[in-house]
């Protein structure tokens, strides 16, 4: 009988371990940028809902239950009531987006802001770039992106509509696995379908 780990290349395991320190190390200088950025925006006086999710889905229409699609980040229940008190309290129309990519990962951070009322919401959220092709995609198409906040159990607590691409994603091509302008694919898909 082969004993456990038999036969398993161990230059494998060793990247996995070394990815998973890797990862945790990106994660938590992520939730570090967002707590200076937090104190940062405090002291200028704004009204500031920090939240690290507990998981980011790059979601499109075709692969979930519901037709919304974008950054789904599932937030922990005891950030909920703050979160929706905040969302309540503006429009939110600027965002800004902060992102690091690491060894297949994406680490991010979100920043929306609601000048009028000095609101801001900073979503801290991280997700592996092989999940992001179909959400990449549909963001070229529609030419927008959303970013969704839920509990675990499903509760949705807000929607935020933004207009550039770039910001997420900066080389969108590349990250939707096209090899071509996607104006091209484009033609091509419209021609298949006549």
């Amino acid at each position: 009988m082969p004993e456990a780990g038999e036969g398993e290349d161990p230059d494998y395991a060793e990247q996995i371990a070394a990815s998973a320190d890797v990862h945790k190390g990106a994660w938590q200088r992520t939730i570090d940028d967002m707590r200076a950025m937090e104190e940062d925006l405090e002291a200028e006086g704004w009204s500031v809902v920090a939240i690290g999710a507990g998981h980011t889905a790059p979601t499109n229409p075709d692969s979930g239950e519901t037709d919304r699609w974008g950054f789904v980040h599932v937030v922990p229940g005891n950030d909920a009531d703050e979160f929706s008190e905040a969302v309540e309290t503006g429009k939110f129309p600027e965002y800004r987006v902060f992102r690091n990519e690491m060894q297949g990962r994406i680490f991010m951070l979100t920043q929306l802001l609601d000048p009028e009322s000095e609101t801001a919401i900073l979503l801290a959220g991280n997700f592996e770039v092989r999940h992001a092709p179909g959400l990449v995609k549909t963001a070229l198409k529609e030419d927008e992106m959303y970013t969704h906040v839920q509990t675990l159990d499903g509760t949705h607590l807000g929607s935020f509509r933004h207009d550039d691409l770039t910001k997420f994603f900066p080389d969108p091509h590349k990250y939707a696995g096209y090899d071509v302008p996607f104006d091209d694919v484009l033609d091509d898909e419209e021609s298949d379908s006549e």
